[in-house]
């Protein structure tokens, strides 16, 4: 869902990677379906890399959007224009724990605008996140199945005698 989606520090609005470049990266943007390079020394986040601090461990950006999602019940959240403070109980609402002293009120602003344009141009799909997950799921199970045939195989095949010359001349 989130792969290849980027934000770019110095400009507004989400990214899509397209190429490698030159002199950096290839970038078009999900807004306005521009195009421009994105140089080598800017600050680059891919939103699949990002995660929000609460007071226990971090939360993946994903599951940020999934609680939005699921509160919201697939609507859009409340406006990145809003007050500190209704965009603090807002989030207080989807993430109870999150740190109120490492995330401030300009990364709750980023993650709604975030969402919001998401949801917008209709990115957010939680369920082929859910297929990915359960057919990572089976081919783990199919290859742990493999692991323990093989070794079986490897167990039941009888070692090969060490016989020497001396013990051909001696029978």
């Amino acid at each position: 869902m989130l792969k290849d989606i980027l934000s770019i520090s110095g400009h507004s609005g989400l990214f899509k990677f397209i190429s490698q470049g030159r002199h950096g990266i290839i970038v078009e943007s999900l807004e306005d379906k521009k195009r421009m390079n994105a140089s080598a020394t800017a600050k680059i986040s891919a939103l699949e890399d990002i995660a929000i601090f609460t007071d226990t461990e971090d939360i993946a950006l994903k599951d940020v959007f999934k609680a939005i999602y699921e509160k919201e019940d697939g609507g859009e959240a409340i406006s990145h224009k809003s007050s500190a403070d209704e965009l603090k109980n807002y989030f207080s609402g989807i993430l109870p724990g999150y740190d109120r002293d490492r995330v401030y009120v300009s990364d709750i602003k980023k993650v709604v605008q975030w969402y919001n344009l998401l949801h917008k141009l209709e990115m957010l799909n939680f369920e082929e996140e859910e297929e990915d997950k359960t057919n990572e799921e089976k081919e783990k199970a199919g290859d742990s199945d493999k692991e323990e045939k093989n070794s079986d195989a490897k167990k039941e095949k009888p070692k090969a005698e060490n016989k020497t010359k001396k013990d051909d001349k001696e029978e």
